[in-house]
């Protein structure tokens, strides 16, 4: 079980320490990742950028505003959700320290790895946290869509672990705070609880 240590010299920040199994997997990763899979990782994982998903989604939301009543609604959610999902992480990461693995692995930086953020920053992933809420709202969409865009945030999710950036539980920890402010959120603005079958299995 992962263990959390409040640190001597202040009440914040809770220090937490990497779970065995967060250990293991970075250990696989650094020993046999090459730079080119490297490369392309940290390449992908910029479309989970906080900044380049405001962009996106404010992008969206003046788009919205043409559209009908429930498509700025929508628009209201998904930046409202984004704006949040950005703020969140900061808030936790001054509350808690955790090295991130690129620090501790640190063969791994023969092999093509690079340093990522602040090195007390791994707890929990910014990135995983919005494609966890990114992943909660496609609840909304027909299933096509929907499994492709939860795909889409699973696989943008597990780059943060590939460039060990992130252990593999703050990721999971990351991805599901997402999921519940998602649904946390829709309570004040309004967005759908579930749509509806007819729409769910539109494309299916």
């Amino acid at each position: 079980m992962r263990t959390v240590a409040r640190s001597r010299s202040s009440r914040f920040p809770i220090t937490v320490r990497p779970t065995g199994t967060d250990i293991a997997v970075a250990d696989v990763i650094a020993r046999n990742t090459k730079p080119v899979p490297e490369m392309i990782a940290r390449g992908l994982t910029w479309g989970a950028d906080e900044k380049v998903l405001l962009f996106l989604v404010a992008a969206g939301w003046l788009v919205s505003r043409r559209g009908s009543a429930a498509q700025r609604r929508a628009g209201d959610h998904a930046l409202l959700v984004t704006v949040a999902a950005s703020l969140l992480p900061h808030l936790m990461k001054s509350l808690f320290d955790q090295r991130r693995p690129d620090r501790v692995m640190v063969l791994s930086h023969l092999r093509g790895v690079r340093f990522s953020g602040k090195r007390d920053d791994a707890f929990p992933s910014g990135h995983a946290l919005h494609m966890g809420a990114l992943a909660s709202a496609a609840g909304n969409l027909p299933t096509r869509s929907r499994r492709a865009i939860r795909a889409f945030a699973i696989g943008l999710s597990l780059t943060r672990i590939v460039v060990l950036a992130h252990w593999a539980s703050d990721v999971l920890a990351g991805f599901a705070l997402g999921a519940i402010l998602e649904r946390f959120m829709r309570l004040w603005t309004g967005y759908p609880a579930e749509a509806s079958n007819e729409d769910k299995h539109a494309d299916s």
